[in-house]
């Protein structure tokens, strides 16, 4: 095979190569969405209500922590897309090295801080009593496959920047199907409940983290992992940071901002709260599939801003808007004709249904305007910018949700009300993201700036 990565993404037609490289990714995160709601649809229909509202309370910590590993993938994946466009060998190999030891570290982290605060942060998201036990439980069997989440988004970083999106998703195939087989197996075979779909999601984590590493590890690509004769750079590995840290702390925060959202959702009685659980699936569903479009938009973005390609950039941007947007509009489309029988996968019982309903329709029209945030910080990536996108996402999607929760929802009262923070944060985060992006383009270009 050849010695070096063809930066193909800089060249031929956007609309076709940005389609065709998210369509794998798409369906990789559409499958990894479908595995963990297999964990949901698992215990609500075989262990009953209250295994679905332990499991439930916990997606939204789930997607604060696999958020910190998601955003240093993405990171991973800037830097070295970025090293691929502007032909720069020496660097994506230091950058793989580099990264693969700082993934590790940063999932073993994650998961010692999450498992030895599970208890307070639940007790202090008001969870219910008689979901607490099996909350606490599942979360903690979860934590400990975040070095692999950790290890499976770093491969996956490295992979997609050099074009490969398919590998992720063959790997993602295997292990979901374990997952769902393990599922099965420890909660109607062996009875364990919560317990049972925690371990065999660690298990098929694990299981990813592994393949995509002999993938990296045995490949002869110019970005295959090689530890002879590293020589370790603190500037790079700040590099890797400042860039990983922030994309993640992007993706945290919204879960972070949500932790109240779901203390506010505890406040109902608890079929209102296993409503919400169930529909809440769909967030996880959408987001996923819409997250595929923004990693090629940083990708392509990063490579060519790396070959220094000024009017591919800003279309890499508009045509992933165009996708994002579209993509969510259509599966919300769908969730609104269908949404019964997507919350029936969960629970069987009507009253949780009807709960459930209220969230997921509202959810699924407003779906499609988180693309001008969420595509728009993507695109602020691909030119090695977070910093000030994170302090935008702080503003907009934490301090402003956390205001409308103690003003409109408290004066009106109504789960309505408390739902509809979330068009509102989107539309106040998008609005300075997007101003952001066109400055920081201008002047890049303007004064001739690219990596080389």
């Amino acid at each position: 095979m050849q010695d070096n990565v063809k930066p193909s993404m800089t060249e031929g037609s956007l609309w076709k190569n940005i389609l065709f490289f998210s369509i794998p990714l798409i369906f990789s995160n559409l499958l990894q969405v479908l595995f963990n709601m297999s964990d949901i649809a698992v215990v609500g229909r075989f262990s009953g209500p209250d295994a679905l509202g332990s499991v439930g309370s916990c997606t939204i910590l789930i997607t604060l922590y696999t958020g910190l590993m998601i955003g240093m993938g993405s990171g991973i994946n800037a830097i070295s897309a970025t090293s691929i466009g502007a032909g720069d060998n020496v660097n994506l190999k230091k950058t793989v090295n580099h990264a693969f030891f700082i993934s590790v570290f940063y999932g073993i982290a994650v998961m010692l801080i999450g498992i030895c605060s599970a208890e307070t942060v639940l007790t202090a998201l008001d969870t219910k009593p008689e979901l607490i036990d099996g909350a606490k439980l599942y979360l903690k069997t979860y934590l400990l496959g975040m070095p692999a989440l950790a290890l499976y988004n770093y491969g996956q970083g490295v992979l997609s920047a050099a074009g490969d999106s398919k590998t992720p998703l063959y790997f993602l195939c295997i292990s979901g199907i374990v997952n769902i087989a393990l599922n099965l197996l420890f909660v109607i075979a062996f009875d364990l409940s919560v317990l049972g779909v925690g371990m065999a999601s660690v298990i098929s984590q694990y299981l990813s983290a592994s393949l995509v590493l002999i993938k990296i590890a045995f490949s002869d690509r110019i970005y295959s992992l090689r530890f002879k004769k590293t020589v370790f750079s603190g500037q790079l590995v700040g590099k890797i940071l400042i860039l990983g840290i922030p994309a993640g702390m992007q993706n945290a925060i919204f879960a972070f901002a949500n932790l109240f959202t779901q203390k506010a959702v505890n406040s109902f009685d608890t079929v209102m709260v296993q409503g919400n659980s169930a529909a809440a699936n769909a967030d996880a569903l959408v987001y996923d599939v819409m997250a595929a479009v923004y990693i090629a938009c940083s990708t392509f973005i990063a490579q060519n801003f790396g070959a220094g390609k000024k009017e591919r950039v800003l279309k890499s941007f508009r045509i992933s808007l165009i996708y994002s947007f579209g993509i969510a509009a259509v599966i919300g489309f769908f969730l609104i004709v269908f949404g019964r029988q997507f919350l029936s996968l969960f629970t069987t019982e009507s009253t949780v249904i009807e709960a459930g309903l209220i969230r997921l329709r509202l959810m699924s029209f407003c779906y499609c305007f988180s693309a001008f945030m969420d595509c728009t910080i993507a695109a602020s990536r691909g030119l090695c910018k977070t910093v000030i996108p994170t302090i935008m996402v702080i503003f907009g999607s934490c301090f402003l949700r956390v205001l409308w929760i103690y003003t409109v929802f408290a004066y009106f009262g109504t789960i309505l009300s408390l739902y509809l923070l979330y068009i509102f944060s989107w539309t106040m985060t998008a609005i300075p993201e997007l101003i952001y992006f066109f400055v920081v383009y201008k002047k890049t270009f303007k004064a001739g700036k690219q990596l080389r």
